[in-house]
């Protein structure tokens, strides 16, 4: 029987992935900047993504939303300028929950089909096919044209706009209010944007004057929770549950394998306990990923809303981050896989996504070759998926002003735009035939580090099945590993133990890490003062080393660096 391999999940924004425009202007439009299109991620685009040891490619911004340029000659509802942000407007504000956006169709009329054809290469490489499901918001114009036959009536046809509340109204109205967000120009005349009465905005915002700093692109939906008094009015299930499960089985029924699922905590559990389980009852292979923030909702929302991962945007990620900026020691990792012990293999890890400022920005690390000790820890610290974001294998540092999003260690979600170190890649050898001939020295030597500790971490046994032991109470008091700036652990499985130790700091260190006989205990690991073969898997350097509770280990560090030692049971 195989090993189980760990999910390596690769994330891309179409509109920016296969933008080859190397002349774009901040603020942008379609015309002037370009956007790529899913035509372009060929085979060949799909293979070089798959050398990163990728299992899953999660194709964020598909689905139809709020932008500006115009299709009705297609058939698609104009939006209004004046409520999208940006000029390719946000991914998240979803107009059409049964559409494929327009702007990534070479030809807008067959955009559905194009999509369908993605899924099959993606297949067709060995990957599997993770899209965004947006269950809390829709954009402010929100019209299907493309629902099947058999769908419900569009969300908020049939509501009752003179009510702030209803179990069965989609929307939240302000009552008589029109809406008036703050510092946002809604326009003159007949290109104003008029919304009356009012609709809450996504953020929960329940009134008519949200800011520029709130979600004011999108509605608020309604899933039978009254926000006055937080009551919950699920007997009978509210129209937005049959409505939203209808959108679900319709994209699963195009074949693709995951959703990850945007702001889950802002949806009630209830609902995702009872769309899962339907979903997963016809498709059991469909994973569902949860963006959530609070770590004391994690195990709720695995054992009762049957999440298959969460995101640990509150344990690992702000971890690493405070790590690698100096604002907490290493130690503080200890508490990470305390706090999810008993559910780590459903924690997905990540350094990069689309929210996040870039790890080689200047407002996070400033130097992408300082990532090594970040990657190796949240890619073998448990069993559970690592994703990693579009450019991030390149050191894509998101130091352009793009338009809305400014200059903000970010790559824009809101602009049309090109992303250099990609473009490099991905052009290597002409337009969608990548190759690492035009990759800086810089550039190729990142993405080896990445195929290495990626494919180690995907693939070696301890880390996707093994059992994990924290090494740092031992060596608190130890002279020679400094607990703020090293960490270090065991994997293990009954035929090969990983050592795995990593340097955050800006010097070289000799370390000799202390193993408790309680770990070869436990592990149930031979205990001998005897030197044995092992294996540094990222440099593939050999040797006899003594591996024991006796005497302490001995390994050398560069600076931002990591071993994996390998020691196989004879």
């Amino acid at each position: 029987m195989s090993t189980p391999r760990k999910p390596v999940i690769y994330q891309l924004l179409p509109r920016l992935f296969t933008n080859y425009n190397d002349a774009c202007v901040p603020g942008g439009t379609i015309g002037q900047n370009g956007c790529g299109k899913l035509n372009d991620i060929t085979p060949a685009v799909l293979r070089g993504i798959k050398e990163l040891s990728v299992s899953h490619v999660w194709y964020t911004g598909v689905i139809e939303h709020a932008h500006c340029p115009d299709y009705t000659d297609f058939g698609i509802t104009r939006d209004n300028p004046h409520v999208v942000k940006g000029q390719a407007g946000s991914p998240y504000a979803i107009s059409d929950y049964y559409d494929i956006d327009p702007d990534l169709a070479v030809n807008p009329a067959k955009r559905i089909e194009e999509f369908e054809a993605l899924v099959a290469r993606t297949h067709d490489a060995g990957l599997s096919v993770i899209i965004d499901f947006v269950p809390n918001h829709v954009a402010r114009r929100y019209a299907s044209d493309a629902a099947p036959a058999d769908a419900p009536a569009d969300l908020g046809e049939g509501d009752n706009i003179d009510m702030f509340f209803s179990p069965d109204n989609n929307f939240y109205y302000i009552t008589r209010q029109l809406f008036a967000p703050y510092d946002v120009d809604l326009g003159e005349g007949k290109k104003a944007y008029v919304e009356f009465p009012a609709k809450a905005s996504g953020n929960d915002c329940y009134n008519a004057f949200p800011s520029r700093n709130d979600w004011y692109d999108t509605v608020k939906l309604n899933y039978g929770v009254d926000p006055a008094n937080g009551s919950h009015h699920f007997d009978p299930i509210p129209s937005t549950w049959h409505k939203m499960l209808h959108i679900l089985r319709y994209w699963a029924s195009k074949g693709i394998d995951g959703f990850r699922c945007d702001m889950v905590h802002m949806v009630p559990l209830e609902f995702w306990s009872w769309a899962i389980s339907n979903i997963k009852a016809e498709y059991p292979h469909i994973i569902f990923i949860a963006e959530l923030y609070d770590i004391n909702l994690y195990r709720p929302f695995i054992s009762i809303g049957g999440f298959d991962y969460l995101y640990d945007k509150s344990g690992i990620y702000d971890t690493l981050r405070a790590i690698q900026t100096g604002s907490v020691s290493a130690a503080a990792l200890t508490s990470c896989w305390q706090q999810t012990e008993g559910i780590a293999d459903h924690m997905l890890n990540f350094l990069e996504n689309h929210d996040e400022q870039r790890f080689a920005s200047p407002q996070y690390a400033g130097d992408p070759a300082k990532i090594i000790p970040s990657l190796v820890v949240l890619s073998m610290i448990n069993t559970g998926p690592v994703m990693i974001y579009m450019g991030q294998e390149l050191g894509e540092p998101g130091t352009d002003e793009e338009g809305y999003s400014g200059r903000d260690g970010r790559t824009s979600i809101f602009d049309y735009w090109s992303v250099a170190t990609l473009r490099r890649w991905l052009t290597g050898d002409g337009p969608g035939c990548p190759s690492e001939a035009l990759l800086t020295p810089r550039e190729l030597w990142l993405r080896g580090r990445y195929k290495n500790i990626l494919a180690i971490a995907s693939s070696q046994k301890a880390v996707t099945t093994g059992r994990f032991f924290d090494l740092m109470y031992v060596n608190y008091d130890n002279p020679a590993f400094n607990p703020h700036r090293h960490y270090a652990f065991l994997r293990s499985t009954p035929s090969e133990t990983l050592l795995i130790a990593v340097n955050f700091g800006s010097d070289s260190s000799d370390l000799r890490i202390n193993i408790p006989s309680h770990a070869f205990d436990m592990l149930q690991i031979p205990d001998s003062p005897r030197p044995r073969q092992a294996t540094e898997l990222l440099s593939g350097k050999k040797g006899q080393i003594v591996f024991s509770s006796e005497a302490p280990f001995h390994t050398f560090l560069p600076p931002y660096e990591a071993v994996v030692w390998r020691f196989t049971r004879n």
